[in-house]
């Protein structure tokens, strides 16, 4: 199979599974290393920004996905008139945050920083996929480490947790001067 019809069959793969396939999986079904694959995504990611083309790809550390280019969202919008998506509480929001930023964390270190229970909200969160147990802290009762998934950084736009918008540029109270535009654009994303 030659270049172009690997990147094609790769498209019409992602395409037909509508959700992030294992860039793993990807290696294993079209037998290349993940070098190559990693080369392969990356081509095919610029290829299709270079044509402002109506779908994307959007990777992530783990996996890959087909999915539609936000300038034409509109369009998109207007056929299918979709539902609201259920919003995250203000509680699920500030536990989601603490995650993301200080992962791997305890339930209990979230229940301090926020200084209210958070029994709920994890289990929430767990729930819907956002967070996951990423291991056990080497203290007396071991209690569970969590960490984001693939899916936060799905939900949220970001290809890896170092997209977060730096959290000490955005509290530093000694701050005087106002942000630059690049800064600007950070706050908003926030």
């Amino acid at each position: 199979m030659n270049n172009t019809e690997l990147l094609n069959a790769l498209e019409c793969v992602l395409f037909v599974s509508g959700e992030p396939v294992l860039i793993e999986e990807l290696c294993k079904l079209f037998d290349v290393t993940m070098l190559e694959m990693t080369s392969m995504l990356s081509q095919a990611s610029k290829l299709y920004e270079e044509q402002d083309r109506g779908v994307l790809l959007h990777i992530t550390e783990e996996s890959v996905q087909l999915v539609s280019n936000k300038k034409y969202s509109k369009y998109v919008e207007e056929l299918l008139q979709p539902t609201q998506s259920r919003t995250f509480s203000q509680a699920l929001l500030e536990t989601l945050t603490i995650v993301a930023y200080r992962q791997p964390i305890t339930r209990a270190e979230i229940d301090f920083i926020r200084g209210v229970r958070s029994e709920y909200s994890v289990s929430q969160l767990m729930k819907q996929g956002f967070i996951k147990e990423c291991g056990r802290k080497d203290i007396v009762g071991k209690p569970q480490l969590l960490c984001t998934t693939d899916k936060f950084l799905r939900k949220f736009g970001l290809n890896t947790l170092s997209d977060l918008p730096n959290y000490d540029l955005l509290s530093d109270p000694n701050r005087l001067s106002l942000p630059d535009d690049d800064e600007k654009e950070l706050i908003d994303t926030v």
